[in-house]
């Protein structure tokens, strides 16, 4: 009598049942980290070009009062001729300084600035180098 050929048992498909549960789990989890990941690249990249946002913003208000007093120092100057026209004009010397020191700091931190999330795109080129040669 010819025996009919042998099939899994129960244990044997768990066990593999089990094990791609523990692959997907594992590609869930690290998923979720590559997530987490790019969000803290961001955040940090976004801090960064917040704060030289900042300065290019105080250099626009002191451009902006520079202006406004060189603007007085000429009004006063061609009036009178007298001090107040050159006291006008050093504070509005002083006020275009501290513009050209904020500007310059501002476009300096900018150009420091990357949109793009390196370490994120770094481990996700791992990890598909680790998907397509996992034993390796």
């Amino acid at each position: 009598m010819a025996t009919a050929p042998e099939r899994p048992t129960r244990g044997e498909d768990r066990s593999f049942s089990e094990l791609l549960g523990e692959v997907t789990g594992d590609l869930q989890t690290l998923f979720r980290q590559e997530i987490a990941l790019a969000k803290a690249e961001l955040r940090e990249e976004g801090v960064k070009a917040g704060k030289a946002a900042g300065l290019l913003s105080g250099a626009g208000l002191a451009a902006y009062t520079a202006v406004l007093l060189l603007s007085l120092a000429v009004v006063f100057g061609l009036a009178e001729l007298i001090g107040p026209a050159w006291a006008a004009l050093l504070v509005a010397l002083l006020w275009a300084i501290a513009a050209a020191v904020l500007f310059s700091s501002g476009r300096k931190r900018m150009r420091e600035v990357s949109p793009k999330p390196e370490r994120t795109i770094e481990t996700l080129k791992e990890d598909v180098q680790w998907a397509k040669h996992p034993t390796r």
